[in-house]
């Protein structure tokens, strides 16, 4: 078995013990991405910074060997960086036009905290358009293809993680960072057969991340079982005092919490979930998971969380609000893309072309509909309404866990994968469906995580989502793991790239 399929927590055992280097192990799977590009995961190989991590991590495995002590558990752990977060020196383009040629001069809290603990960075993963997608089709840089496969169709890995979901999943790394702002980690690891956790608010560091929407932006872990996002979790969290919404609580060992015990503790089945038209597949899959919840020991219980019609119109105004706020510094005059201009263009000019073609279609529609309902006579009837529906999204999770739930179980998404293309025509909104049992963790600030559960009758893996209380991602890492011991998923997609 080649060492790029290893999991964190095999690979990190092996390279303690010295069964393996770090040189060895990155270069499995520097080999993995040069023979993956069909996949289009990859966008900004970075093969020499990662070997020279590589060499750094193997001396501090040999001294912590010598010494007797434990190396961080990343240490020498091949990782893809999803082009969202800040690189010094290397692109970091957000999968956008607008930033082509944007070399960071700073690292982002995320990946400083990472490269700290040893972990490798591989090289820079493709998404959709500043994160807004959930089919990778928005990118600069082209779709990812999803590596599962069932016919000659190219099917999408979800979005806008996708390429961290189709990196992982293909085993061209052993994990990715991804972010997640309405389900963006969460959708394409089950679309793609891998685990994704969107910590809590405030639990991640957003500093050194391009913005999408401030207030609902998380950076999590992608990964290819339930421990080893638990490690990296780890890694990514805690205070960081350049990011006014970090919170400066305490990070419980995750990897720790894993006792596989949930007898005793109350799974929440929220009644508004079971969408009409929802396929017969998702809903016998979400049965699945209830049972295997019981069997586990936990008591299932009824819950409503009755704002949830109004989730998804609420995050559709409050996500592009916020975006065309933060996107407004992209204008070609400090950095990024500038168009060319005419004679006798003037500043108002240089904005407005360089806008044009610097940003696709979807982060243009997204930018109107935000200006629209931040404008003047639209600020009440849509942004403050829909700040208000956020807040009583809020309280129906905090009456169910004021009543004692403590996970919530439901469907990660209403279908398997699709094609690429074959939304291309469709209303925007059939797209945005696709968010329809996430965006409510998002809005209310919670955790939640997304584990792979079976294959539908197609043969295209399909998965389930925990939503917890807020800050206890340990014991919402613990209900996953069981979970996922008990569907023993182990399929992987057959090579065809």
């Amino acid at each position: 078995m080649s060492a790029n399929t290893w999991t964190i927590a095999a690979a990190r055992d092996a390279l303690r013990k010295g069964e393996i280097t770090a040189v060895d192990l990155t270069m499995s799977c520097l080999t993995a991405i040069d023979a993956g590009d069909a996949l289009n995961a990859f966008v900004h190989k970075t093969p020499e910074i990662a070997l020279e991590q590589a060499r750094a991590a193997d001396v501090r495995l040999a001294d912590s060997r010598k010494s007797g002590g434990d190396a961080p558990s990343l240490c020498g752990i091949p990782l893809g960086i999803k082009d969202l977060f800040c690189t010094k020196g290397v692109p970091s383009q957000a999968a956008s036009n607008i930033l082509k040629g944007f070399k960071p001069e700073y690292e982002s809290t995320v990946t400083t905290k990472l490269f700290g603990d040893g972990a490798v960075m591989l090289g820079k993963l493709n998404m959709d358009e500043f994160a807004m997608g959930s089919s990778n089709e928005t990118s600069c840089y082209g779709n990812v293809v999803n590596p599962w496969k069932i016919d000659d169709r190219q099917l999408t890995p979800g979005g806008s993680s996708g390429g961290s979901a189709a990196a992982v999943a293909a085993d061209l790394c052993l994990a990715a960072t991804g972010t997640d702002t309405g389900g963006s980690i969460r959708q394409p690891a089950a679309f793609t057969g891998i685990t994704g956790i969107k910590p809590t608010y405030g639990r991640v560091s957003r500093w050194g991340v391009v913005a999408f929407a401030s207030s609902l932006d998380q950076a999590g872990p992608m990964t290819k079982s339930v421990r080893d996002a638990a490690i990296f979790l780890q890694s990514m969290s805690g205070h960081d005092p350049k990011d006014s919404t970090s919170a400066d609580i305490p990070v419980p060992d995750f990897e720790a919490a894993l006792t596989g015990d949930i007898r005793g503790k109350k799974i929440g089945i929220p009644r508004e979930y079971r969408m009409d038209g929802m396929p017969a597949e998702i809903e016998a899959l979400w049965a699945d998971g209830v049972a295997m919840m019981k069997d586990a020991g936990a008591e299932i219980v009824d819950i409503s969380l009755p704002h949830t019609k109004y989730a998804l119109p609420a995050y559709y105004v409050i996500a592009p609000a916020e975006a065309s706020s933060n996107l407004a510094r992209y204008d070609g005059v400090r950095y990024g893309h500038r168009a060319q201009l005419s004679a006798g263009d003037g500043i108002t000019e240089m904005y407005e072309k360089t806008r044009a073609e610097g940003f696709g279609p979807e982060v243009q529609r997204r930018i109107m509909v935000g200006t629209y309902v931040l404008s003047a006579g639209f600020y009440d009837a849509y942004y403050n309404r829909a700040r208000k529906v956020r807040a009583l999204i809020k309280r129906d999770f905090e009456l169910a866990f004021a009543d004692g739930i403590d996970a919530i179980l439901t469907p990660a998404t209403p279908s398997s994968a699709f094609g690429l293309g074959e939304m291309a025509n469709a209303d925007p909104v059939e797209m945005y469906l696709n968010d329809v049992f996430t965006v409510t963790v998002n809005l209310a600030g919670l955790p939640g995580v997304a584990v792979p559960v079976g294959l539908d009758k197609k043969g295209l893996p399909m998965g389930l989502q925990l939503i917890g209380r807020p800050w206890d991602e340990a014991g919402l890492l613990n209900h996953a793991y069981v979970l996922e011991r008990a569907a023993g998923f182990v399929s992987k997609p057959q090579k065809w790239w």
